[in-house]
């Protein structure tokens, strides 16, 4: 159980430092809007590292918007989706089409927002470390990492403070390395292994990438 989503950036920075030991030096750390940020913003400060933000959406299934069937990122590359759980919702073709269209105009309307108009960080060549506050299904983590991928990195690490066991292998899969601090069960939502969990509003967001 973390305090907050700030402890938890600083006590996952210390992991992150133990395993990489210099290659940080050289890292930039990509947290997911909006809870991710401020974990990626701890590890940042700590680790002296560039920081940035990578949007991604969830795609939600019909009638249950908080279920993840998938994500997106700006990038064709990027989409994830969860066949067996599309299968399951009966979620059609048409339907994932028309969500992913909606979920990037949404992307591309946050990533202006949250950059004030400054230009991504170029990752080509460098040692990227995704974060964010927990991962339950993975689904917005993939969709985040595969985005990375796009931009010719020289290694991809995901760093997460919580997760579900039911995904760690699936995000092996995805990334050179995975970082984390706790798998617990059962896991029913990230919000559970926090003891302060409030939304993240825009600004905070925008604050911390100031």
């Amino acid at each position: 159980m973390f305090k907050s989503r700030i402890e938890a950036g600083n006590l996952l920075a210390e992991k992150i430092a133990k395993d990489l030991g210099q290659l940080t030096s050289k890292a930039v750390i990509l947290g997911i809007p909006r809870g991710g940020v401020i974990v990626a913003k701890q590890i940042a400060d700590s680790l002296a590292c560039f920081l940035d933000v990578i949007v991604v959406k969830k795609i939600g299934a019909p009638n249950q918007p908080e279920l993840a069937i998938g994500a997106v990122g700006e990038t064709n590359g990027s989409k994830y989706i969860d066949q067996r759980l599309v299968d399951d919702v009966k979620a059609s073709k048409d339907y994932l089409n028309s969500e992913i269209i909606k979920m990037r105009q949404e992307i591309k309307r946050r990533e202006q927002l949250y950059r004030q108009n400054k230009p991504p960080l170029d990752l080509k060549n460098k040692i990227v470390i995704v974060t964010d506050d927990g991962a339950a299904t993975g689904a917005t983590v993939i969709a985040a990492v595969r985005e990375v991928w796009n931009n010719q990195p020289k290694k991809v690490v995901i760093a997460l403070p919580v997760l579900s066991k039911d995904i760690l292998a699936k995000l092996e899969k995805e990334a050179d390395e995975v970082l984390y601090l706790d798998t617990p069960w059962p896991f029913f939502a990230v919000g559970q292994f926090y003891q302060q969990f409030p939304q993240i509003t825009d600004e905070e967001v925008i604050g911390a990438l100031l």
